[in-house]
């Protein structure tokens, strides 16, 4: 399973971030589960009510994550799924929203928790999706890294003594 060698991460100051959720909205049961995963990693956190904006698939979170980024979040959480196909569309996709997140986070400095599942079929995406049964919660890990982020760039940030 992908989850082996996981860090154990503890995160505190979650209080008074800003974060926002950008989700996906192909394959709903999938997607379901992510989103109430990172929704409740956030409230664990302390992360009051974050903004969730929805967009048409995963390809679209980019543009989006970078709209919520440059709206003064400290964090945005990007959830999706691409499920492989008999076509090289799914390459096409899993690469660009990779490179377009990536390039979200390190153009703004804001942390973006990757969680998009690329998988070859829906039974992998539905265990790993955080739902009754799944044996992987990668919406609650994609809100945990990008609150544990945000939390060391403030740390970073702050005058050394």
């Amino acid at each position: 399973m992908s989850g082996k060698g996981a860090p154990d991460l503890v995160v505190t100051g979650g209080a008074g971030l800003r974060v926002a959720i950008v989700a996906a909205q192909w394959h709903e049961k999938v997607m379901d589960g992510l989103l109430a995963g990172a929704r409740r990693a956030l409230a664990e956190l302390d992360v009051p009510d974050p903004e969730v904006v929805r967009v048409p698939g995963s390809f679209e979170l980019p543009v989006a994550a970078r709209a919520l980024a440059a709206r003064g979040y400290d964090a945005v959480v990007a959830l999706g799924v691409v499920i492989r196909g008999g076509t090289p569309h799914f390459d096409y996709v899993c690469q660009g929203v990779a490179q377009g997140l990536t390039q979200v986070a390190v153009a703004t400095g804001v942390p973006v928790g990757f969680g998009v599942l690329t998988c070859d079929t829906e039974d992998q995406a539905l265990d790993r999706a955080g739902l009754p049964g799944s044996a992987e919660d990668k919406g609650h890990e994609a809100a945990t890294a990008a609150v544990a982020t945000a939390g060391t760039l403030r740390a970073v940030a702050a005058p050394r003594r």
